[in-house]
């Protein structure tokens, strides 16, 4: 998935679910695959997205593949339909918790990026954020579920401040540098969202002007999947933004 052989990824997984049945993690896993198909085709997970705030704040352009969102959103759903059948009877089942937290926060950005309903994105982000703490309750080592706490911190702590104030009525809070934090846990020791969580971390320190903490991260990425093309160009597109900037203080 990460070297954007979405159709190898997505087979690998079904296959998965076919021998694990009643697990979730295989469906939020393809789930995954399909998510980052879509976001590959339309360019979301790219500098040249992430530093527009337009874009980053409001929403890709694009229209969502109708074939890719009906796949998502049943693999979606399947997901947490098993992780809400074994909470049922485990509700400190660390595995559900896990997919459920990953699912809720796909659809949130689905929902919030693709779709562009930023208000129900939002609902989302804070259901997945409540997840994810639920899940660190039961393992606090389950530090992939930083990865969801750290980007909704930092995509609502980059709103416009009248904007945070008027969702923080609603109970809706961010914070950018907490933000970055929550994601360098899951980037430095997470386990399945380890690699995705170094992009992020990768794509919030461009935008922050973090050369050097984006370099890092994009370079062990470049190492650990060689096969993906994105990653050395946005590596390129560092060393670009930096000496821009050099240049114009």
């Amino acid at each position: 998935m990460y070297e954007l052989k979405f159709p190898q990824a997505q087979a690998l997984f079904i296959a998965w679910e076919a021998r694990h049945p009643g697990e979730a993690l295989g469906a939020s896993a393809e789930a995954a695959s399909i998510l980052f198909q879509e976001f590959d085709r339309q360019g979301i997970l790219t500098s040249d997205f992430f530093l527009d705030d337009d874009r980053l704040l409001g929403g890709a352009k694009g229209t969502p593949d109708p074939q890719l969102r009906a796949a998502f959103t049943a693999a979606v759903r399947k997901a947490q339909g098993l992780a809400q059948a074994r909470l049922k009877s485990n509700p400190v089942d660390v595995d559900a918790l896990f997919a459920l937290t990953v699912a809720t926060g796909m659809l949130a950005d689905y929902t919030g990026i693709l779709e562009r309903r930023q208000l129900e994105s939002l609902r989302l982000m804070r259901q997945a954020d409540t997840e994810a703490k639920n899940l660190l309750k039961v393992d606090p080592n389950a530090v992939d579920a930083y990865l969801a706490l750290g980007v909704a911190n930092y995509i609502i702590g980059c709103l416009p401040g009248y904007k945070r104030f008027i969702i923080g009525m609603g109970g809706f809070h961010g914070d950018r540098v907490a933000g970055m934090q929550q994601v360098s846990v899951a980037a430095a020791s997470g386990h399945y969202l380890r690699p995705f969580a170094k992009l992020m971390l990768a794509l919030a320190a461009m935008r922050e002007k973090k050369w050097d903490l984006a370099r890092k991260q994009l370079t062990e990425l470049v190492a650990e999947f060689p096969e993906n093309p994105k990653f050395p160009h946005e590596l390129r597109k560092i060393n670009t933004l930096s000496a821009s900037v050099d240049l114009h203080p």
